[in-house]
């Protein structure tokens, strides 16, 4: 077992401890987080003499001598000052609680951290601790943090093919734990011999990341920290990035949108019952308004982009055939980007079941008469292939395939194979609602009764296919009430 892997299980045994107490695995990791953050400062600051940005009253130090209520006292004062300050600090402690009811509890996990000293320990090393981490949270489906969590295999897949090189600009509108960052990192990292002016680009000032959820946004910028991402500044802002157009444009989007169609707020009325009410962005830069939200993912990565600036973008089959302003925003983007690679993801990959996803690959283009969108190449790796979370999980190499085909030296000189076919724009015009939905593979689990997917993925899909009617169902009710 490697030293990153004792560590992560190390720190793991003890979360079942406090789970007697009632602390769940997102519970545990967001704890972790505050306080691996101000023992690596304390390091910093005494081993390495650097500037500690935390305030002498709330540093590691004055957690370690204490005791009892005096240190449950002390790290509530702690996580309530450092909330309120600036950059990087502020995001990491924001709204931050203990949850830790027990001080003798406390107490342990903090001299447990303590033993340890993570300076020493290699940027990878610790990246990869924490990592581990955030996995073993991910898959515990309870706690639904595993929406946040793209497959690894299939972002360094993607990170594999956009190519990212030194000095372009990278964004992730719904960074999650920030997975399409931290394997960005690591592929210029190790493909490019990086001189001090890319180095501290690739630090300071590639990545930008927005993410809705506190806690999430937390794990994200702590993650980016441990390896070695950002400083003082958070890379990372919290909120929602789809309320208004950016100001800024990069050279590369990569991206997960949640999952869910519809965009929504919770509104608790005067007799205390809550209801809840779609969310429809009014913006000039939007081709189509709607309440679904992933349609409105697609329109504002298109705005987050350059000239020329590329987006890879996983998206539910909805946003491929869905009418509507679904029809509107395809052909725009067909018309206006360089709507080149479609791949078709298997089911049982993403810890929400029976989710139904693909990545879309495109450029964004300057503005002209003729369609910029020629050909549309689509990658099968749906159809007869099944993955699960535990016993058959996706690997890097069963992306290989795609990879290759896509080619990424010169996409013009592509290849049709079996699961690899080119379908034209005047093609993809002809058919209904312009519907990028696309297979030609023959499906053996429709003709063989024993080859259908297990009961728990046939529910998922009916389950899925019901919300959906029901979705829209209330759109056509919003529409007649308006």
């Amino acid at each position: 077992m490697t030293n990153s892997a004792q560590l992560v299980q190390k720190l793991w045994n003890y979360c079942n401890v406090l789970r007697d107490d009632g602390l769940s695995y997102g519970d545990y990791v967001e704890q972790l987080t505050y306080l691996l953050f101000l023992k690596m400062m304390e390091e910093q600051f005494k081993l390495l003499g650097k500037y500690s940005p935390i305030p002498k009253a709330f540093n590691w130090q004055s957690l370690v001598e204490k005791d009892g209520d005096a240190l449950e006292i002390q790290y509530r004062h702690t996580l309530e000052g450092l909330a309120k300050e600036k950059g990087l600090l502020g995001v990491i402690f924001r709204k931050s609680q203990n949850k830790i009811q027990d001080p003798a509890k406390l107490k342990r996990l903090i001299k447990l951290i303590d033993e340890e000293t993570w300076v020493s320990l290699d940027i990878d090393v610790k990246g990869e601790i924490y990592e581990g981490l955030l996995q073993k949270n991910a898959e515990d489906t309870k706690s639904g943090a595993g929406q946040y969590f793209t497959p690894r295999a299939l972002i360094n897949a993607i990170v594999k093919v956009m190519k990212p090189e030194p000095m372009q600009t990278i964004c992730d509108p719904a960074c999650g734990t920030g997975g399409f960052f931290l394997s960005a990192h690591s592929y210029i990292s190790k493909n490019y011999n990086l001189n001090r002016d890319q180095q501290r680009f690739l630090r300071f000032n590639m990545f930008r990341g927005w993410e809705i959820v506190d806690n999430t946004a937390r794990l994200c910028v702590m993650n980016l920290f441990l390896h070695g991402v950002g400083e003082d500044e958070s890379p990372i802002t919290v909120s929602d990035s789809l309320l208004s157009e950016p100001k800024d444009h990069f050279d590369i989007v990569m991206t997960n949108p949640p999952f869910g169609k519809k965009s929504s707020i919770t509104i608790v009325n005067e007799d205390g019952k809550s209801d809840k009410e779609s969310i429809t962005y009014q913006r000039d830069d939007f081709w189509a308004t709607t309440s679904n939200k992933q349609l409105n993912f697609v329109q504002h990565i298109k705005s987050l982009l350059k000239i020329n600036g590329k987006a890879a973008v996983v998206i539910p089959d909805n946003v491929l055939f869905e009418g509507g302003a679904g029809e509107v925003i395809r052909r725009k983007l067909l018309d206006e980007c360089d709507v080149h690679t479609l791949l078709r993801l298997p089911t049982g990959i993403f810890y929400a079941q029976g989710v139904k996803a693909n990545v879309i690959f495109f450029e964004r283009k300057v503005a002209r008469e003729e369609p910029w969108t020629q050909k549309l190449w689509i990658y099968d790796l749906r159809t007869n292939i099944h993955f699960t979370l535990k016993t058959n999980q996706l690997k890097e190499s069963d992306l290989d395939g795609f990879v290759e085909c896509y080619n990424i030296e010169n996409r013009l000189k592509r290849k049709e194979s079996e699961r690899f076919k080119c379908f034209t724009y005047k093609e993809l015009l002809q058919r209904d609602k312009v519907s990028l939905d696309i297979s030609w593979l023959k499906d053996d689990s429709l003709e063989d009764s024993e080859n259908l997917p297990p009961p728990s993925e046939l529910a998922s899909d009916i389950i899925d296919n019901l919300k959906n009617a029901l979705e829209q169902f209330e759109e056509i009710e919003e529409e007649l009430e308006k």
